[in-house]
């Protein structure tokens, strides 16, 4: 594309009428508010307790994805959505692994070559981290987890023609109600997951250092007897 015409394409979409938009449905950001919220729940008690490690650098990319997010479906950008939030899960999933592996944390900086991945990271935890697979079995987390990155990864890769991406071009892009309410949904799935599997290993080993108040935010709507099985206290 000449440069004049990216220009003109950008400047053809109407970026701030795509927001508008998005913010006149209120269930839907709110929905996202909120995710979003939790998430900053868990970094900011986890930047708290877990100070001075570095892998809390993943807690950061993760805070920022899920925000990222917000901003691509505002903006009508669906498929891009997609590897934030993966992302968003991903980072995640790295700090619950890399915040005991420093020398590993230190080899992935600096060798291009080395890789921890997905299934590694299950397979320690299930190792490793005590009652990881009751915990896990009582919230559904893997089977959750495997089936959320499993089918955001296809659209992230272009396995999926035409998935998340109905605009035919560039100037054409606008909001797609249908389309954002699938985005909007696999976030809210992808924020479940992610909060399941914290509540399972660094929730679970951090629990009587959080804050009271928010204990409180991140064990609402989570049933009572799961709760208990969890031993996790409100208090």
């Amino acid at each position: 594309m000449p440069h004049a015409k990216l220009g003109a394409a950008l400047t053809a979409v109407n970026w701030n009428d795509n927001v508008a938009s998005f913010l006149t449905d209120v269930t839907t950001t709110k929905a996202i508010a909120k995710r979003n919220l939790r998430v900053a729940i868990w970094a900011k008690q986890l930047e708290v307790v877990d100070k001075g490690n570095a892998a809390l650098c993943f807690v950061r990319e993760m805070q920022i994805s899920g925000q990222h997010v917000a901003a691509l479906i505002a903006l009508s950008l669906y498929k891009p959505a997609a590897a934030s939030m993966r992302t968003m899960l991903e980072a995640g999933l790295y700090y619950t692994f890399f915040r005991t592996h420093p020398m590993e944390l230190a080899t992935l900086v600096r060798s291009s070559d080395y890789y921890v991945g997905k299934r590694q990271i299950l397979d320690y935890h299930k190792e490793h981290s005590p009652n990881f697979g009751q915990m896990q079995a009582a919230l559904g987390l893997v089977t959750r987890l495997e089936r959320w990155y499993s089918d955001v990864s296809a659209v992230v890769h272009g396995q999926i023609p035409g998935a998340w991406v109905e605009h035919k071009s560039l100037a054409t892009v606008s909001p797609i109600k249908s389309t954002q309410d699938i985005v909007f949904n696999s976030f809210e799935e992808g924020e479940e997951v992610l909060h399941r599997l914290f509540l399972c290993t660094v929730g679970k080993l951090f629990w009587d250092t959080f804050s009271y108040t928010a204990k409180q935010e991140l064990l609402k709507g989570l049933a009572g007897d799961i709760r208990a099985r969890l031993g996790l206290d409100k208090a």
